[in-house]
């Protein structure tokens, strides 16, 4: 099966594949600099944790920071229902 694409190499125009090359390149530097990110983003939470900081409460806050604010008004008011609902409230 794998020499099926060498043994038809007019399967796509020369256009065609120039384009999907470029495009697969992109995404190869675009997951390289996610990978790059991800190590920076690493680096702060090691930071703030030598500096004292919860780092799972950091991230906890990061998430709920990116969450629209009624959205996140509408889970919080769930979620003390069910708790109190539960008698844990």
């Amino acid at each position: 099966m794998a020499d099926d694409a060498s043994a038809h190499p007019d399967v796509l125009n020369q256009a065609a594949q120039g384009q999907l090359k470029s495009i697969i390149e992109r995404i190869e530097r675009l997951e390289q600099e996610k990978s790059e990110i991800a190590e920076q983003i690493k680096e702060v939470f090691a930071e703030a944790k030598g500096n004292g900081f919860d780092v799972k409460i950091l991230r906890k806050v990061v998430r709920i920071r990116k969450q629209d604010r009624a959205k996140r008004m509408e889970e919080d008011a769930i979620l003390d229902l069910y708790l109190s609902a539960i008698g844990e409230i």
